[in-house]
């Protein structure tokens, strides 16, 4: 329990400051770092004539796809032509056509769903010039439709999608990966480009050990909450996260940007009165304007934690229950349900990163999520299906401004009142667009888990019998259209049919949610702003704070709750029954 605190501790600790740093880089506003980064960006922006123009949401949303598509292009043929590639000293062959299509999706959309062993699947040259380099514009893409959206909700123009994928690689990614690399490489994380070696034991055997740019991956696929892993055991292998300090640092680097993220739209919201909109309200003093405004993020910010703890408690308190079956087999089970984690993690890290891993939707894991109790494997398939507890870097708080926006749209209703957000109408045309961000996720979740369990396709890749085969076609589906990435591994899933419609999955998670969350800013943005009277809900309060998670939760039950019986509470039944 301690580390949980002191991991928890840690990360608001410095989610604050983060959050801060983000905004000023967000704004264009002055940093202490601006006489290192900027002689950088504006080289980068000479080279690749990028200029300081603003774009529209349409203009940006095409430019975020456009660019999307050509690094999918030139990734697609490299995997498929790694073989004849440099750096490839272990030999490995060119990927399969559905495995490759699977894979490049997977890493552009910040899923980084593996049908592979990186070890065996990929070649150095692959690692880096598409996985590693995936993950910092998946990461780095994610943060800009981020930033442009809330831009957008707090009246300014939504910027330059160029601009803001440089200034967040340079200012952010770049520098704060390099720093986590080193600790993991003290450690003890390899970061080599020598080729695999054979070692005896001191059973006498023989074992080969897998090398590789491991610490280099590692660093940005946490901090990217992009996922997946350098091996196929991925963060519960020594190679990839050795100690329980690299344990902890993998998790502070999973939270610390989706975090600071609602901390940055908080302090967007609260520098409002500097934009070139004006208010129409001219009573409202700016001391007290600041403080709603930043209560707005706090708000948003709070909601997230009660589902996040509330995910955690559940898992850990699951864990340390144990097993029924295995307990009546006469085996100790005092540290909880020991079966498929490390020892040197144990029951609370391992609770705790299954958590964190799938509430800040990055997909790495340091336990096989396939051997959790119904229960404790019930929270990481819950908190992928909602989205919107903190989620990946920018894209979990615009998945929860949409709950915001309907919860004000359910709760004006009850009062007979058009619904207001942040002193902006909400009418028909956001709400539509709502619908849709909102309905799509559970639309390619449930809908392509039908389509698994009635074709012989899917059905071939189910290897466990009853209610945990259907958990496992549920969590696959969950991870991919969540732009996770984890999966419950005893799955089969290195086929066409799974590679196939995951990839559908993933795609459509990614880019129809964030092209329609710019079009709200685009539509909010280009709206008058109307003053507050004394019937306007307010968004800035404890009450608003636990009716957004009311509201989530009330969702995820008329959606999901008939699969999530038939699932893994059907299973916790049967074992504890």
């Amino acid at each position: 329990m301690l580390q949980i605190i002191l991991t928890l501790a840690i990360f608001l600790i410095l989610v604050i400051p983060m959050g801060k740093y983000m905004y000023h880089i967000a704004t264009e506003q002055k940093t202490f770092a601006d006489k290192v980064f900027n002689p950088i960006d504006h080289l980068i922006y000479k080279i690749c004539g990028i200029k300081n123009e603003d774009m529209g949401w349409k203009k940006y949303a095409l430019t975020l796809v456009t660019a999307n598509a050509v690094m999918v292009f030139v990734g697609y043929l490299i995997l498929r032509i790694q073989n004849l590639l440099f750096l490839n000293p272990n030999g490995i062959e060119g990927m399969e056509s559905s495995l490759s299509f699977n894979t490049i999706i997977s890493f552009m959309t910040n899923t980084n769903l593996q049908h592979y062993s990186g070890e065996s699947g990929l070649s150095y040259a692959a690692q880096m010039c598409v996985i590693i380099f995936m993950m910092f514009t998946s990461a780095a893409s994610g943060y800009a439709a981020c930033m442009a959206f809330c831009r957008g909700l707090s009246g300014r123009k939504l910027g330059n999608f160029y601009r803001d994928m440089v200034r967040i690689t340079t200012r952010i990614l770049i520098p704060v990966s390099f720093i986590v690399g080193l600790i993991l490489v003290s450690q003890g994380t390899p970061q080599t480009l020598m080729q695999n070696f054979t070692v005896e034991t001191i059973e006498g055997k023989y074992q080969d050990l897998a090398m590789g740019p491991v610490a280099a991956l590692e660093s940005i696929k946490h901090l990217g909450t992009n996922g997946g892993g350098f091996f196929g055991a991925n963060s519960t292998t020594p190679f990839e996260n050795p100690t329980v300090i690299s344990n902890m640092v993998e998790m502070l680097s999973m939270m610390i940007l989706p975090g600071a993220c609602i901390v940055t739209f908080g302090h967007m919201l609260n520098d409002r009165k500097k934009n070139k909109v004006k208010a129409t309200a001219a009573a409202v003093a700016p001391a007290k304007k600041k403080i709603l405004m930043g209560r707005q993020g706090a708000v948003v910010f709070g909601a997230m934690a009660i589902l996040f703890m509330v995910g955690l408690l559940l898992c850990y308190n699951s864990e340390m229950a144990g097993n029924p079956v295995i307990g009546e087999m006469g085996i100790d089970q005092s540290a909880g349900s020991m079966e498929g984690k490390e020892v040197r993690f144990g029951t609370a890290q391992s609770s705790l990163f299954t958590t964190v891993t799938t509430s800040f939707t990055t997909g790495t894991v340091n336990n096989m999520h396939d051997t959790l109790t119904p229960l404790g494997g019930l929270v990481p398939m819950l908190h992928m299906m909602l989205n919107c507890v903190f989620g990946g870097k920018g894209v979990g708080l615009m998945n929860m401004v949409m709950y915001v926006i309907l919860a004000v749209f359910i709760c004006g209703l009850m009062v007979g009142r058009t619904p207001e957000y942040l002193n902006k109408k909400i009418e028909g045309k956001e709400m539509k667009l709502v619908a849709i961000v909102i309905l799509i996720h559970p639309l390619l979740i449930l809908g392509f888990s039908a389509l698994a369990v009635a074709v012989s396709g899917g059905l071939d890749g189910i290897t466990n019998p009853s209610f945990h085969g259907l958990s496992q076609v549920l969590y696959e589906y969950a991870s991919s259209a969540a732009n996770n990435g984890s999966g419950f591994e005893g799955l089969a899933d290195n086929s066409v049919f799974w590679n196939v419609t995951t990839g559908i999955a993933m795609f459509f998670g990614r880019y129809i949610a964030i092209v329609a969350q710019l079009a709200i800013a685009g539509s909010l943005l280009a709206k008058k702003r109307v003053n507050e009277s004394i019937g306007t809900l307010r968004t800035d309060n404890v009450v608003f704070m636990i009716v957004l998670v009311f509201i989530v939760y009330i969702f995820a039950a008329l959606t999901f709750f008939p699969a999530l019986a038939l699932g893994p509470i059907a299973e916790h039944l049967s074992l504890w029954m």
